[in-house]
């Protein structure tokens, strides 16, 4: 039996009462806890955890809850839970002192029967976050599920969750700090991808190894043929994405024609990432003097083009930064039935003199670090990935994606196969 004594919300329910309480679509989230004073008894039996060395933990906090407090997730118990209905709800945990942190492990609540999207960020204090993790749970377990990254020095842990497959809530049952290094967990996120270009480093892999969409959040797509998982051609590893969009698709009623994969990476104002990823267009492709959207981070709002665009318009593929008014910061002449190769380092901000876009293509250095607003200011960014063109374009468009992965810093992208010079 573990005895344990932690620091929790003052407010906090007991046990007991959070034990089986059903999640309420009209229950209410308070506004953020303050830090607890008052004290848990210990749970009858320790948290059961793979591939994570436990950080002790003596205070956490939440955005809110519908009476499932945030301390039921340090009970011992996958029997209660801290709930908060509402995508973008989050728990925080205070280490007590600075730690190197590299991983948490979670219990999900019905975990094997839902997956849940979620980000970890750390921070030295309570309020200088940094997103270390972006991914998604397996779905198939209440057991505890290990995501690992980069170890970094940080007092305070923050799990943010956006809602899971079957709803907006947030639920979890148990969640702990891990501080030293450990094997990849099993939900969909870091680590999980097989090609052999795996990197313990990176933040978020989406390089359909797992031979399906599951590393990504959602697909908009008219039928499941349109973005197909293939094992030729591939680029790295066993599979690819073949993105096919013909004249009339629109799953989603919008402008356009498109099919398109979407990841909520939601990189917070001054994040500093690197993406990589290779495309190839078929030999087919079609020539328009109009857009045909490969790969784009879109911005919260409904209307308007996006920040950052990569697409072809007649025999050119382009970068655009700073959506319909914005800038063409580079160009080079579109190649057929070949794999384009791209990394693209990117620090988000609507600041133009905090924000800058730098890329390589086919590992070379083609822009050069160059200042601009890539976001629009109150408005966080998603990643979307597939093909999304003009609706006037009547011929089949087919592109293959492979590769994506995104991480902190240019190594942390590069393996055998992607080199820059």
């Amino acid at each position: 039996m573990k005895k344990s004594l932690l620091l929790v919300e003052s407010l906090l329910v007991t046990a007991a009462l959070g034990c089986g309480a059903p999640e309420l679509v009209n229950a209410e989230s308070t506004s953020e806890s303050a830090d607890s004073v008052s004290a848990m008894a210990s749970a009858t039996a320790a948290l059961t955890t793979q591939g994570c060395t436990q950080l002790s933990i003596v205070a956490v906090k939440a955005s809110g809850d519908d009476g499932n407090g945030p301390g039921n997730t340090l009970d011992d118990k996958t029997t209660t839970r801290w709930s908060s209905l509402g995508k973008g709800q989050w728990i925080d945990y205070d280490l007590g002192t600075l730690q190197n942190v590299n991983g948490v492990s979670i219990a999900w609540h019905q975990g094997n029967l839902r997956a849940s999207t979620f980000t970890v960020s750390l921070a030295p204090d309570g309020s200088s976050y940094t997103q270390v993790y972006s991914g998604k749970s397996s779905g198939k377990t209440t057991a505890a599920e290990t995501y690992t990254f980069t170890g970094r020095s940080a007092r305070r842990v923050r799990i943010t969750v956006f809602g899971n497959t079957l709803n907006d809530w947030a639920s979890i049952a148990e969640a702990r700090a891990c501080g030293t290094a450990a094997s990849p967990g099993t939900g969909s996120g870091t680590g999980t991808g097989t090609t052999p270009s795996t990197n313990p480093n990176l933040v978020w892999r989406g390089d359909f190894e797992t031979g399906d969409r599951s590393q990504w959040d959602r697909a908009q797509m008219v039928s499941a043929d349109r973005l197909q998982v293939v094992t030729s051609p591939t680029r790295d590893g066993r599979y690819a994405l073949q993105a096919t969009v013909k004249q009339g698709d629109d799953p989603i009623n919008a402008s356009g024609n498109r099919n398109e994969l979407v990841k909520m990476t939601r990189e917070p104002a001054g994040s500093e990432y690197y993406y990589r990823w290779s495309n190839l267009f078929a030999s087919n492709y079609p020539s328009a003097k109009t857009w045909q959207l490969f790969a784009q981070w879109h911005h919260e709002g409904n209307d308007g083009s996006p920040p950052v665009e990569f697409y072809v318009n007649g025999e050119e593929i382009l970068l655009k930064v700073g959506g319909s008014g914005g800038t063409i910061v580079w160009r080079t002449p579109l190649v057929r039935n070949a794999w384009q190769d791209f990394i693209f380092h990117v620090r988000w901000s609507p600041n133009a003199s905090v924000g800058f876009v730098e890329l390589y293509h086919n590992g070379k250095l083609v822009l050069p670090k160059r200042a601009m607003a890539t976001q629009y200011s109150g408005m966080l960014n998603y990643l979307k990935v597939g093909l999304y063109r003009n609706d006037t374009i009547v011929p089949v468009g087919v592109v293959y994606h492979d590769g994506w992965v995104m991480g902190r810093t240019l190594q942390d992208v590069l393996n055998t196969t992607y080199k820059v010079n």
